[in-house]
């Protein structure tokens, strides 16, 4: 069950994904959504990165090359806990499932390889809900840079790292950077208990491992109500289902 951080439970289910850029995160979280769906929960998301109320100071910071590590912390940590307020609090209160697309995690792991404190950047999320399960999708850095830089022309200034003057060539930036983020992940799977997926494997058998692990905790998720369209669909075996020949995205060439 999804916690608050004095204890208290709350009755919806938290569950989050983490991992470095091109580890298929978001393509995974992205199939047990549709699966919780066809199972008939309420289902909320939630992206990091994507409240309104920072969106403005992000993108006149990046376009600018304002951003200082710590101001780059700062700004990420005020849009998690704008979403946490109006997206992921209510619904967890209302009993619902929250799928969050990155959590806390990706902070600590960004912010200490950007340079900042680590225990610094923990006591500024501090105030987090604890989630039911966070996933940690593990893949190479060779296997994770192939899969984004075969489908990227050009990499973002701050994406690639360039602001701490790792190299001169944007690529080199972000091997180096990404490296320095994979090594910060490696460094809490123990601390946080971050369950573990070989994101290696093929799509559909990393899917099967992250059901098995959800549907345990499921219990007395809230559901809907199921429509005469939905009852047809899972009738036809329809409903949650998910073609890896649909969504290449994040696939390995």
């Amino acid at each position: 069950m999804a916690k608050l951080v004095d204890g208290r439970a709350l009755p919806g289910k938290l569950f989050i994904v983490e991992g470095i850029d091109g580890s298929g995160k978001s393509t995974q979280l992205d199939m047990l959504r549709k699966w919780l769906l066809g199972q008939g929960y309420c289902v909320a998301f939630s992206e990091w990165n994507s409240s309104p109320i920072v969106h403005k100071t992000t993108r006149r910071g990046k376009k600018k090359r304002l951003l200082t590590p710590t101001s780059f912390s700062l700004i990420h940590a005020a849009d998690f806990a704008d979403r946490m307020d109006r997206q992921m609090l209510p619904a967890l209160k209302a009993g619902a499932i929250v799928l969050a697309d990155r959590y806390i995690y990706t902070a600590f792991a960004r912010d200490a390889a950007r340079g900042v404190h680590p225990e610094w950047v923990r006591s500024v999320y501090s105030f987090a809900i604890v989630p039911t399960v966070a996933f940690y999708f593990h893949v190479s850095l060779d296997e994770a840079l192939e899969r984004i830089l075969s489908g990227r022309p050009s990499l973002k200034w701050y994406e690639a790292g360039m602001d701490l003057g790792l190299s001169d060539d944007p690529y080199t930036s972000y091997k180096l950077f990404q490296s320095k983020i994979l090594d910060e992940y490696e460094s809490m799977t123990t601390e946080f208990n971050l369950e573990v997926i070989d994101a290696s494997l093929p799509l559909l058998e990393q899917q099967e491992l992250v059901q098995e692990v959800v549907q345990s905790h499921l219990g007395d998720a809230l559901r809907t109500e199921p429509s005469a369209w939905h009852q047809v669909l899972t009738s036809e075996g329809l409903i949650g289902h998910y073609l890896e020949k649909d969504n290449p995205r994040e696939r390995a060439p």
